[in-house]
């Protein structure tokens, strides 16, 4: 159980962004509400294409030049001195701003291909110690020191060794983990994984997994994973929301999300998910495609691939409906005034699994 009185980190409030070309509009973030509180996870998942890295490059001021930001609010609450708060809404702050009041000092990222972040003519130790410096003005000797300090937090062997190598010789989990020390070398706040293991083996995502888990404990950040893994999620999250088509279509806890999802979509997810225990050798997947945002979605965008679909899908998309204080989804099914409809029995049948298999590691 959550305690309560939560400081919450990040409120957005309404956001949406479009694209534009020479060819079309593209409205790739339809009005996206989030809230993310301290020392807590939440995981934004769906397809590809779904709007997840883009509401987050919004709240990292890097969108592409294209992009306009239609309207909304990101409200960052961070500590600006001992024990004092300030909160900023980061719409309203120029890309120089970003890069010097936010980026790297308050909220860092890390991302799924390592060598894309990693600049290959740098020392593994001169881009860990390039936030301190130009951040906080830190000695080179100093940050020197942190940045070992870092290596061995994130489990280097012969961390003074690595300091003096370049990425290309190192493996891609050692990458990873030189990207998560330079994320955290300014002590950020908020760290966001933009689906962080997605170029590792198995076993290197697992680790990947257990030493951003254990710096979150250890440090009392907040972090927010984007991925499309609902198997990682179930390990990490408190809050997860799920996003289709620019928007969120259903958000609770991890438990609310996993046990009784109320959603077609989120049914869908979780039944393409592999399952060793299933009677079908068949593995599931979503029928036909995710809209094209260029045009104005009229109705619910899951509509046509929704096999529960309302004639009023058709016309009118749903609000968010709720059905308890953290659990929310966006479809016509739950309006009084819908038939009642219950998930897939085979999505049932996995759940009761699951929870089986949960009780039995308490």
């Amino acid at each position: 159980m959550k305690k309560t009185g939560r400081e919450k980190v990040l409120e957005m409030r309404n956001l949406s962004v479009s694209f534009v070309s020479s060819s079309a509009t593209v409205n790739a973030i339809r009005s996206v509400d989030l809230d993310l509180y301290k020392g807590e996870t939440l995981a934004i998942v769906g397809e590809s294409g779904s709007g997840k890295s883009v509401t987050m490059k919004a709240v990292m001021g890097i969108l592409d030049k294209n992009a306009v930001v239609n309207s909304g609010t990101i409200n960052f609450t961070y500590n600006r001195e001992a024990n004092e708060n300030a909160t900023i809404d980061l719409l309203t702050l120029s890309k120089k701003e970003m890069r010097k009041q936010i980026n790297g000092k308050r909220i860092a990222m890390i991302f799924q291909d390592p060598m894309t972040s990693l600049d290959p003519t740098m020392s593994v130790a001169k881009q860990i110690m390039e936030g301190m410096v130009w951040h906080y003005g830190t000695s080179k000797k100093e940050a020197y020191g942190k940045a070992l300090d870092l290596l061995k937090e994130v489990g280097i062997d012969d961390p003074d060794k690595r300091m003096k190598q370049y990425p290309h010789q190192l493996s891609g989990g050692m990458r990873q983990r030189i990207v998560i020390a330079i994320a955290l070398a300014c002590d950020p706040e908020l760290l966001i994984c933009d689906e962080p293991t997605t170029a590792l083996d198995v076993t290197i995502q697992a680790k990947i997994i257990e030493l951003i888990q254990r710096i979150q404990r250890e440090r009392g950040i907040s972090v927010i994973y984007i991925t499309h893994d609902l198997g990682i999620v179930a390990k990490v999250a408190d809050y997860v929301n799920v996003m289709y088509a620019g928007k969120i279509v259903e958000k609770g806890k991890v438990d609310e999300i996993y046990f009784d999802p109320r959603h077609p979509y989120t049914w869908g997810l979780l039944s393409a998910m592999p399952d060793l225990d299933t009677d079908d050798s068949r593995l599931y997947t979503i029928p036909g495609s995710p809209p094209s945002l260029k045009n104005a979605i009229k109705g619910d965008p899951f509509a046509p691939r929704n096999i529960y679909a309302l004639k009023i899908d058709e016309r009118l998309e749903p609000p968010m409906f709720k059905i308890s204080d953290t659990h929310y989804a966006s479809t016509w099914l739950l309006d009084e005034r819908a038939p009642k409809v219950d998930m897939p029995v085979e999505l049932k049948n996995r759940i009761t699994r699951m929870q089986k298999e949960g009780e039995r590691n308490v």
